[in-house]
């Protein structure tokens, strides 16, 4: 293993162990009443989010100093931009699910290296489960290998409320919508274990929702692209995507097909 290599796998243990115990900590606020604020109009982040993400920032910026970081509950500094590598976090994906006492929600850490993902973690406590993904090195679930994603026909969907709506609207029975899921990440992740063949998101999903999801379902043999098809890029200037299409990478084009069909995406 090069020297690069190990340095990656050395950074994934390291956010594989920090998400775990920041997924216990978080734990200790799941079902119980946490102090709630709103922020960007109508957006809860609760005090469980802010304790989450002091954690990880203490955690993982003192073992890796020269790291960027850009977290959904920290201000952003364009410092970030001139850093190789850099962390991405998620506190909580998927606090109103959280605030509701759903089991959805997951503690979401990437490490992002020009622009892409080399590693990946999504913590999901109140579901006992983690999922973990190394560039080159696959993706697991609770430690084994997942799967890689068949070929096929795209059968069943996730998406947003509202999204789930409009594709009932225009396919009626003929795909099979799972029920609404609050977290995107955890979403994707599904994709990446083959429950559902395809995840569609509206634009308005940021780095931290998307950067560790993304290098779980690219190392099970997915794809989560733009509307032109195109892999995300990372750590721009604007954390904030478009809209996006997630499936197995024999699938994409297929999905895509089903999108402009229905004109779901914009």
């Amino acid at each position: 293993m090069s020297s690069a290599a190990q340095g990656i796998a050395a950074d994934q243990a390291l956010i594989v162990e920090a998400a775990r115990e920041a997924g216990a900590l978080a734990a200790r606020y799941f079902r119980a009443d946490n102090q709630v604020w709103h922020k960007n109009g109508n957006s809860p982040v609760s005090e469980a989010d802010y304790a989450v993400d002091r954690f990880l920032s203490q955690t993982l910026r003192a073992a890796r100093p020269d790291y960027g970081w850009l977290s959904e509950e920290t201000e952003d500094s364009a410092e970030r931009l001139e850093t190789n590598r850099l962390f991405v976090v998620d506190p909580i994906d998927g606090t109103r699910g959280f605030l509701d006492g759903r089991r959805e929600w997951c503690v979401s850490v990437a490490i992002v290296e020009a622009g892409r993902p080399v590693a990946g973690v999504l913590e999901c406590p109140a579901l006992g489960e983690t999922y973990a993904a190394l560039a080159g090195g696959g993706a697991t679930r609770n430690g084994a290998p997942i799967a890689r994603i068949s070929g096929g026909a795209i059968t069943s969907l996730t998406a947003s409320r509202k999204l789930n709506e409009a594709i009932r609207a225009v396919h009626g029975d003929g795909l099979a919508i799972l029920p609404f899921v609050p977290s995107l990440a955890y979403r994707l992740a599904m994709v990446a274990d083959s429950r559902v063949d395809g995840a569609f998101a509206r634009s308005g999903a940021c780095d931290w929702d998307l950067a560790a999801a993304d290098i779980i379902l690219s190392e099970s043999g997915g794809a989560m692209v733009d509307t032109g098809g195109e892999a995300l890029r990372y750590n721009r200037r604007s954390p904030k995507h478009g809209s996006l299409l997630a499936a197995g990478s024999n699938r994409i084009e297929r999905l895509m097909a089903l999108a402009k069909q229905g004109r779901f995406l914009h």
